[in-house]
């Protein structure tokens, strides 16, 4: 009896020896274990609150499972130089990443003389995260008194009556300033740029009739459009906004137009340093694409009327490249120079 206790203490022995191996063995394995314990930083170039910040943080709870802690970080300044700046010049570990933008790897580069980083050369692309419409939105009155329905009748309006239509931006160099000259460029009319400091200044000099139309982005524009405050007359995209189907492309206008090319929009996607391995890269893609392809972060994405388009790392970088070659002469024709 006491023979036959003893190899059951034993194998209990044996069994609990296995079973706290095979958890270490687990633990291992996990995501945040192969990171060493640490977690990721995810910079956010600019402060908290806006779209960017938002779609970060709910990108970060949803791939914490497969990529252990995600925190999100804010290095706001220079118009998100100083948080791409922070990544570009990072250990290439997987450990810092950055939600760059169009205006950090599209639009800065011409904008400013100078800026501490090269946004091809310095960086890995992981994804395409989203991409944000602006709008073309006219003060209704004014649309009613110039009778502008379409873009055709404000092209028509603006080649009859050159300079006399003006349109406010949040700034020189603003995502509003450069739709509206690739507009005039492609249409070939001439209206007059007020800059404001700030998107929300600018809206409010449109609804009070003080200028007389705008490039605004969708999600802010939304409200003042749905109370009748301001008339969409198209979206800046290539194709209709599924937050806005009623409202057609600016591209849609007849081809004697000349815009059957336009296209812009806010985007954000995913950048870790330059060199980051393969296998980093890959495993880093995966977790962001199957997040970005969620209910969850769909139906989140929608209260921004933001589009989810993950991509492979090879899509993202080649859309990054068009993008940077179409401002180019974007920000040259505008003229806007920030030092």
């Amino acid at each position: 009896m006491k023979t036959s206790s003893t190899h059951m203490t034993r194998r209990l022995l044996t069994l609990s020896a296995l079973s706290l191996a095979t958890g270490l063995s687990l633990l291992a394995s996990s995501p945040a274990q192969a990171q060493g314990n640490k977690p990721i930083r995810l910079v956010v170039p600019y402060a908290p609150g806006g779209p960017l910040d938002i779609v970060a943080r709910a990108l970060a709870e949803r791939v914490k499972d497969k990529l252990g802690v995600v925190i999100i970080e804010n290095k706001a300044g220079a118009g998100g130089n100083i948080g791409a700046d922070l990544v570009a010049k990072a250990a290439p570990d997987g450990q810092t990443l950055v939600m760059g933008a169009v205006a950090t790897h599209a639009i800065n580069p011409w904008l400013f003389s100078k800026i501490p980083y090269d946004p091809i050369r310095d960086f890995t692309p992981i994804t395409l995260v989203a991409r944000v419409p602006n709008v073309l939105v006219m003060n209704t009155e004014t649309a009613q008194r110039l009778k502008i329905e379409s873009v055709a009748d404000l092209v028509a309006y603006a080649k009859k009556n050159p300079g006399k239509l003006n349109y406010g931006s949040g700034g020189n160099g603003s995502a509003g300033h450069l739709a509206g000259e690739m507009f005039k460029a492609q249409a070939g009319v001439f209206m007059t740029h007020i800059p404001y400091s700030g998107g929300n200044p600018a809206q409010l000099a449109l609804v009070s009739g003080q200028v007389d139309l705008n490039f605004d982005n969708l999600a802010s524009a939304s409200a003042n459009i749905k109370s009748g405050k301001l008339k969409a007359i198209a979206v800046t995209t290539a194709k209709r906004s599924p937050a806005q189907p009623e409202t057609p492309a600016i591209a849609e206008s007849p081809a004697a137009l000349g815009l059957s090319k336009f296209d812009i929009n806010t985007w954000f996607g995913i950048f870790g340093p330059a060199k980051l391995a393969p296998e980093t890269v890959k495993t880093l893609n995966a977790a962001f694409v199957e997040a970005l392809n969620s209910p969850e972060m769909k139906s989140r994405m929608a209260t921004l009327m933001a589009e989810p388009a993950p991509s492979t790392p090879e899509q993202f970088g080649a859309f990054v490249k068009s993008e940077l070659a179409k401002y180019e002469g974007v920000v040259k024709r505008s003229g806007a120079k920030l030092d």
